[in-house]
Protein backbone atom coordinates (compact mmCIF):
# COMPACT_ATOMS: atom_id res chain seq x y z
CA UNK A 1 0.00 0.00 0.00
CA UNK A 2 1.55 3.37 -1.02
CA UNK A 3 2.45 5.78 1.74
CA UNK A 4 0.23 8.79 2.23
CA UNK A 5 1.47 12.26 1.31
CA UNK A 6 1.67 13.09 5.02
CA UNK A 7 3.98 10.14 5.76
CA UNK A 8 6.10 10.82 2.68
CA UNK A 9 6.62 14.44 3.73
CA UNK A 10 7.48 13.30 7.26
CA UNK A 11 10.12 10.80 6.14
CA UNK A 12 11.72 13.10 3.58
CA UNK A 13 11.71 15.92 6.14
CA UNK A 14 13.51 13.70 8.66
CA UNK A 15 16.08 12.77 6.02
CA UNK A 16 16.70 16.45 5.20
CA UNK A 17 17.04 17.32 8.89
CA UNK A 18 19.56 14.49 9.43
CA UNK A 19 21.56 15.68 6.40
CA UNK A 20 21.73 19.27 7.70
CA UNK A 21 22.62 18.07 11.21
CA UNK A 22 25.49 15.93 9.87
CA UNK A 23 26.63 18.81 7.70
CA UNK A 24 26.80 21.11 10.74
CA UNK A 25 28.29 18.55 13.13
CA UNK A 26 30.83 16.85 10.86
CA UNK A 27 31.70 19.69 8.50
CA UNK A 28 35.48 19.49 8.80
CA UNK A 29 35.45 15.68 8.70
CA UNK A 30 33.40 15.33 5.52
CA UNK A 31 35.10 18.25 3.75
CA UNK A 32 37.61 16.12 1.77
CA UNK A 33 34.84 13.71 0.75
CA UNK A 34 32.63 16.55 -0.49
CA UNK A 35 35.57 17.98 -2.44
CA UNK A 36 36.36 14.56 -3.86
CA UNK A 37 32.74 13.97 -4.80
CA UNK A 38 32.50 17.35 -6.51
CA UNK A 39 35.64 16.68 -8.53
CA UNK A 40 34.40 13.22 -9.52
CA UNK A 41 31.03 14.66 -10.57
CA UNK A 42 32.69 17.29 -12.76
CA UNK A 43 35.02 14.78 -14.40
CA UNK A 44 32.51 11.94 -14.90
CA UNK A 45 31.37 13.07 -18.41
CA UNK A 46 35.02 13.14 -19.53
CA UNK A 47 35.52 9.60 -18.25
CA UNK A 48 32.33 8.47 -20.04
CA UNK A 49 33.56 9.99 -23.29
CA UNK A 50 36.94 8.25 -23.00
CA UNK A 51 35.11 4.98 -22.34
CA UNK A 52 33.11 5.44 -25.54
CA UNK A 53 36.42 5.67 -27.40
CA UNK A 54 37.20 2.10 -26.32
CA UNK A 55 39.12 2.54 -23.05
CA UNK A 56 38.20 0.84 -19.81
CA UNK A 57 36.86 2.82 -16.87
CA UNK A 58 40.08 2.23 -14.92
CA UNK A 59 42.24 3.51 -17.80
CA UNK A 60 40.01 6.55 -18.29
CA UNK A 61 40.17 7.38 -14.58
CA UNK A 62 43.95 6.96 -14.53
CA UNK A 63 44.47 9.23 -17.54
CA UNK A 64 42.22 11.94 -16.07
CA UNK A 65 43.97 11.72 -12.70
CA UNK A 66 47.44 12.05 -14.23
CA UNK A 67 46.38 15.05 -16.29
CA UNK A 68 44.71 16.70 -13.27
CA UNK A 69 47.83 16.21 -11.12
CA UNK A 70 50.04 17.67 -13.85
CA UNK A 71 47.72 20.66 -14.26
CA UNK A 72 47.65 21.28 -10.51
CA UNK A 73 51.45 21.17 -10.29
CA UNK A 74 51.76 23.69 -13.12
CA UNK A 75 49.24 26.00 -11.46
CA UNK A 76 50.96 25.69 -8.10
CA UNK A 77 54.34 26.51 -9.61
CA UNK A 78 53.42 29.21 -12.14
CA UNK A 79 50.04 30.84 -11.60
CA UNK A 80 49.17 30.75 -7.89
CA UNK A 81 52.39 32.40 -6.61
CA UNK A 82 52.05 35.19 -9.20
CA UNK A 83 48.40 35.69 -8.29
CA UNK A 84 49.19 35.98 -4.57
CA UNK A 85 52.12 38.30 -5.29
CA UNK A 86 50.04 40.63 -7.48
CA UNK A 87 47.21 40.67 -4.93
CA UNK A 88 49.64 41.72 -2.20
CA UNK A 89 51.15 44.39 -4.44
CA UNK A 90 47.69 45.71 -5.32
CA UNK A 91 46.76 46.00 -1.66
CA UNK A 92 50.01 47.81 -0.90
CA UNK A 93 49.50 50.15 -3.87
CA UNK A 94 46.02 51.27 -2.80
CA UNK A 95 47.30 54.27 -0.73
CA UNK A 96 49.29 55.52 -3.74
CA UNK A 97 46.25 55.11 -5.99
CA UNK A 98 44.12 57.07 -3.51
CA UNK A 99 46.79 59.78 -3.36
CA UNK A 100 46.95 60.01 -7.15
CA UNK A 101 43.17 60.25 -7.30
CA UNK A 102 43.25 63.01 -4.71
CA UNK A 103 45.87 64.87 -6.76
CA UNK A 104 43.83 64.47 -9.93
CA UNK A 105 40.71 65.82 -8.26
CA UNK A 106 42.68 68.67 -6.72
CA UNK A 107 44.05 69.67 -10.11
CA UNK A 108 40.78 69.34 -12.01
CA UNK A 109 38.25 70.26 -9.32
CA UNK A 110 40.06 72.29 -6.62
CA UNK A 111 36.85 73.51 -5.02
CA UNK A 112 35.67 69.94 -4.38
CA UNK A 113 38.72 68.75 -2.44
CA UNK A 114 39.55 71.66 -0.14
CA UNK A 115 41.93 70.81 2.74
CA UNK A 116 39.08 70.34 5.21
CA UNK A 117 36.54 68.85 2.82
CA UNK A 118 34.89 65.51 3.49
CA UNK A 119 36.05 64.05 0.18
CA UNK A 120 39.71 64.84 0.87
CA UNK A 121 39.58 63.33 4.36
CA UNK A 122 37.78 60.27 3.00
CA UNK A 123 40.31 59.69 0.25
CA UNK A 124 43.17 60.06 2.73
CA UNK A 125 41.69 57.45 5.04
CA UNK A 126 40.37 55.03 2.43
CA UNK A 127 43.82 54.04 1.22
CA UNK A 128 45.17 53.37 4.70
CA UNK A 129 42.05 51.48 5.73
CA UNK A 130 42.00 49.29 2.63
CA UNK A 131 45.69 48.58 2.94
CA UNK A 132 45.48 47.47 6.56
CA UNK A 133 42.18 45.65 6.19
CA UNK A 134 43.13 44.18 2.82
CA UNK A 135 46.36 42.74 4.16
CA UNK A 136 44.56 41.43 7.21
CA UNK A 137 41.85 39.91 5.02
CA UNK A 138 44.41 38.25 2.76
CA UNK A 139 46.32 36.80 5.71
CA UNK A 140 43.10 35.60 7.34
CA UNK A 141 41.93 34.02 4.10
CA UNK A 142 45.21 32.21 3.56
CA UNK A 143 45.25 31.07 7.19
CA UNK A 144 41.67 29.81 6.92
CA UNK A 145 42.34 27.96 3.71
CA UNK A 146 45.49 26.39 5.13
CA UNK A 147 43.52 25.41 8.22
CA UNK A 148 40.60 23.94 6.32
CA UNK A 149 42.46 22.41 3.43
CA UNK A 150 45.66 21.24 5.05
CA UNK A 151 48.48 19.51 3.26
CA UNK A 152 47.22 16.00 3.94
CA UNK A 153 43.71 16.80 2.72
CA UNK A 154 44.92 18.60 -0.37
CA UNK A 155 47.60 16.20 -1.53
CA UNK A 156 46.41 12.83 -0.27
CA UNK A 157 42.79 12.42 0.79
CA UNK A 158 41.00 14.48 -1.88
CA UNK A 159 42.83 12.91 -4.87
CA UNK A 160 42.31 9.41 -3.48
CA UNK A 161 38.61 10.02 -2.84
CA UNK A 162 38.18 11.61 -6.27
CA UNK A 163 39.93 8.67 -7.97
CA UNK A 164 37.79 5.97 -6.37
CA UNK A 165 34.53 7.88 -6.72
CA UNK A 166 35.25 8.57 -10.38
CA UNK A 167 36.20 4.92 -10.91
CA UNK A 168 32.95 3.60 -9.39
CA UNK A 169 30.63 6.50 -10.24
CA UNK A 170 28.33 4.56 -12.58
CA UNK A 171 28.17 1.61 -10.18
CA UNK A 172 27.23 3.90 -7.28
CA UNK A 173 24.48 5.54 -9.31
CA UNK A 174 23.09 2.10 -10.20
CA UNK A 175 23.22 1.04 -6.53
CA UNK A 176 21.35 4.16 -5.42
CA UNK A 177 18.77 3.63 -8.14
CA UNK A 178 18.16 0.13 -6.82
CA UNK A 179 17.43 1.54 -3.34
CA UNK A 180 14.73 3.94 -4.50
CA UNK A 181 11.18 3.23 -3.23
CA UNK A 182 9.53 1.35 -6.07
CA UNK A 183 6.27 3.34 -6.04
CA UNK A 184 8.09 6.64 -6.51
CA UNK A 185 11.21 5.57 -8.43
CA UNK A 186 10.12 7.10 -11.80
CA UNK A 187 9.32 10.45 -10.19
CA UNK A 188 12.56 10.50 -8.18
CA UNK A 189 14.57 9.58 -11.29
CA UNK A 190 13.00 12.46 -13.21
CA UNK A 191 13.68 14.89 -10.38
CA UNK A 192 17.26 13.62 -10.14
CA UNK A 193 17.73 14.14 -13.89
CA UNK A 194 16.39 17.69 -13.62
CA UNK A 195 18.72 18.43 -10.68
CA UNK A 196 21.66 16.93 -12.57
CA UNK A 197 20.80 19.03 -15.65
CA UNK A 198 20.71 22.19 -13.53
CA UNK A 199 23.94 21.44 -11.70
CA UNK A 200 25.71 20.33 -14.87
CA UNK A 201 24.65 23.52 -16.61
CA UNK A 202 25.99 25.66 -13.81
CA UNK A 203 28.97 23.78 -12.36
CA UNK A 204 30.31 22.35 -15.60
CA UNK A 205 29.01 24.80 -18.19
CA UNK A 206 29.17 28.08 -16.28
CA UNK A 207 32.36 27.02 -14.53
CA UNK A 208 34.03 26.44 -17.90
CA UNK A 209 32.77 29.83 -19.12
CA UNK A 210 34.26 31.51 -16.03
CA UNK A 211 37.57 29.74 -16.60
CA UNK A 212 37.79 30.68 -20.29
CA UNK A 213 36.78 34.31 -19.70
CA UNK A 214 39.11 34.66 -16.71
CA UNK A 215 42.07 33.29 -18.66
CA UNK A 216 41.28 35.58 -21.61
CA UNK A 217 41.02 38.69 -19.43
CA UNK A 218 44.20 37.84 -17.51
CA UNK A 219 46.32 37.08 -20.59
CA UNK A 220 44.99 40.05 -22.58
CA UNK A 221 45.45 42.55 -19.74
CA UNK A 222 48.97 41.31 -19.04
CA UNK A 223 49.72 41.49 -22.78
CA UNK A 224 48.85 45.22 -22.91
CA UNK A 225 51.05 45.79 -19.87
CA UNK A 226 48.39 46.54 -17.24
CA UNK A 227 49.70 46.18 -13.72
CA UNK A 228 47.81 43.60 -11.63
CA UNK A 229 46.26 42.24 -14.85
CA UNK A 230 46.26 38.68 -13.52
CA UNK A 231 44.33 39.68 -10.38
CA UNK A 232 41.80 41.73 -12.34
CA UNK A 233 41.28 38.90 -14.83
CA UNK A 234 40.82 36.37 -12.03
CA UNK A 235 38.24 38.58 -10.30
CA UNK A 236 36.35 39.20 -13.54
CA UNK A 237 36.37 35.52 -14.44
CA UNK A 238 35.21 34.43 -10.99
CA UNK A 239 32.29 36.89 -11.01
CA UNK A 240 31.18 35.93 -14.53
CA UNK A 241 28.70 33.43 -13.06
CA UNK A 242 26.55 36.49 -12.22
CA UNK A 243 25.41 38.00 -15.54
CA UNK A 244 27.18 41.29 -16.37
CA UNK A 245 28.68 41.61 -12.87
CA UNK A 246 32.02 40.10 -13.85
CA UNK A 247 32.44 42.44 -16.81
CA UNK A 248 31.25 45.49 -14.85
CA UNK A 249 33.40 44.90 -11.76
CA UNK A 250 36.44 43.66 -13.65
CA UNK A 251 36.07 46.29 -16.37
CA UNK A 252 35.64 49.10 -13.88
CA UNK A 253 38.66 47.96 -11.88
CA UNK A 254 40.81 47.49 -15.00
CA UNK A 255 39.85 50.82 -16.57
CA UNK A 256 40.39 52.59 -13.25
CA UNK A 257 43.89 51.11 -12.97
CA UNK A 258 44.57 51.90 -16.62
CA UNK A 259 43.64 55.55 -16.08
CA UNK A 260 46.30 55.86 -13.38
CA UNK A 261 48.91 53.86 -15.27
CA UNK A 262 48.33 55.12 -18.83
CA UNK A 263 46.95 58.62 -18.14
CA UNK A 264 47.36 60.64 -21.34
CA UNK A 265 48.05 57.57 -23.48
CA UNK A 266 44.47 56.91 -24.52
CA UNK A 267 45.35 54.10 -26.94
CA UNK A 268 46.13 51.70 -24.07
CA UNK A 269 43.12 52.83 -22.05
CA UNK A 270 40.87 52.13 -25.04
CA UNK A 271 42.65 48.79 -25.48
CA UNK A 272 41.73 47.79 -21.90
CA UNK A 273 38.13 48.83 -22.54
CA UNK A 274 38.09 46.85 -25.80
CA UNK A 275 39.33 43.73 -24.00
CA UNK A 276 36.29 43.69 -21.73
CA UNK A 277 33.90 44.64 -24.52
CA UNK A 278 35.14 41.79 -26.70
CA UNK A 279 35.12 39.37 -23.78
CA UNK A 280 31.55 40.28 -22.91
CA UNK A 281 30.50 39.89 -26.57
CA UNK A 282 32.08 36.46 -26.95
CA UNK A 283 30.80 35.26 -23.58
CA UNK A 284 27.23 36.40 -24.19
CA UNK A 285 26.90 35.34 -27.84
CA UNK A 286 29.02 32.20 -28.08
CA UNK A 287 30.31 30.72 -24.82
CA UNK A 288 27.21 30.86 -22.62
CA UNK A 289 24.72 29.70 -25.30
CA UNK A 290 27.05 26.88 -26.35
CA UNK A 291 28.32 25.63 -22.96
CA UNK A 292 25.45 26.53 -20.61
CA UNK A 293 22.34 26.79 -22.76
CA UNK A 294 19.44 29.16 -22.74
CA UNK A 295 18.37 28.39 -19.20
CA UNK A 296 19.85 26.34 -16.36
CA UNK A 297 16.99 26.98 -13.94
CA UNK A 298 19.23 28.50 -11.28
CA UNK A 299 18.60 32.21 -10.85
CA UNK A 300 21.68 34.24 -9.82
CA UNK A 301 19.81 35.86 -6.89
CA UNK A 302 18.73 32.47 -5.57
CA UNK A 303 22.30 31.20 -5.97
CA UNK A 304 23.76 34.16 -4.06
CA UNK A 305 21.23 33.69 -1.27
CA UNK A 306 22.10 29.98 -1.02
CA UNK A 307 25.83 30.74 -0.89
CA UNK A 308 25.33 33.40 1.80
CA UNK A 309 22.96 31.28 3.91
CA UNK A 310 24.90 28.01 3.77
CA UNK A 311 28.21 29.80 4.17
CA UNK A 312 26.96 31.51 7.33
CA UNK A 313 25.44 28.33 8.76
CA UNK A 314 27.99 25.69 7.80
CA UNK A 315 31.15 27.60 6.89
CA UNK A 316 33.38 26.50 4.02
CA UNK A 317 31.58 23.16 3.68
CA UNK A 318 28.30 25.05 3.31
CA UNK A 319 29.72 26.98 0.37
CA UNK A 320 30.59 23.70 -1.36
CA UNK A 321 27.11 22.20 -0.99
CA UNK A 322 25.22 25.46 -1.62
CA UNK A 323 25.01 25.02 -5.40
CA UNK A 324 23.70 21.42 -5.42
CA UNK A 325 21.27 22.18 -2.60
CA UNK A 326 20.06 25.32 -4.39
CA UNK A 327 19.63 23.33 -7.60
CA UNK A 328 17.71 20.59 -5.79
CA UNK A 329 15.42 23.04 -3.98
CA UNK A 330 14.77 24.91 -7.23
CA UNK A 331 13.77 21.69 -9.02
CA UNK A 332 11.59 20.59 -6.10
CA UNK A 333 9.92 24.00 -5.99
CA UNK A 334 9.08 23.81 -9.71
CA UNK A 335 7.81 20.24 -9.24
CA UNK A 336 5.61 21.30 -6.31
CA UNK A 337 4.30 24.27 -8.30
CA UNK A 338 3.38 22.03 -11.23
CA UNK A 339 1.58 19.60 -8.91
CA UNK A 340 -0.22 22.51 -7.25
CA UNK A 341 -1.48 23.76 -10.62
CA UNK A 342 -2.84 20.29 -11.33
CA UNK A 343 -4.65 20.11 -8.01
CA UNK A 344 -8.26 20.86 -7.27
CA UNK A 345 -7.15 23.64 -4.90
CA UNK A 346 -5.66 25.60 -7.80
CA UNK A 347 -8.43 24.76 -10.28
CA UNK A 348 -11.17 25.58 -7.80
CA UNK A 349 -12.86 22.22 -8.22
CA UNK A 350 -14.59 20.04 -5.67
CA UNK A 351 -12.51 16.84 -5.27
CA UNK A 352 -15.82 14.91 -5.01
CA UNK A 353 -17.11 16.37 -8.26
CA UNK A 354 -18.52 19.70 -9.33
CA UNK A 355 -17.13 23.19 -8.99
CA UNK A 356 -16.16 24.54 -5.61
CA UNK A 357 -18.72 27.10 -4.40
CA UNK A 358 -17.47 30.67 -4.18
CA UNK A 359 -16.63 32.22 -0.84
Amino acid sequence: MPLSMHNQAKYWGIAAAVFLLLLWWMGDVILPFILGGAIAYILDPIADRIEKMGASRALATTLITLFAVLLFVLLALLVIPTLISQTTQLINAIPDIATNLQGFLTERFPEVVEPESTIRRSLASVGETLQSRGGELLNTLLASVSGLVNVITLFVIVPVVSFYLLLDWDKMVAKLDGLLPRDHAPTIRQLAQDIDHTMAGFIRGQGLVCLIVGVYYSVALMAVGLQFGLVVGAIAGFLTFIPYVGALVGGGLAIGLALFQFWGDWVWIIAVWAIFQSGQFVEGNFLTPKLVGDSIGLHPVWLLFALAAFGALFGFVGLLVAVPVAAALGVLARFATARYKESSLYRGEDPFGGPTPGL
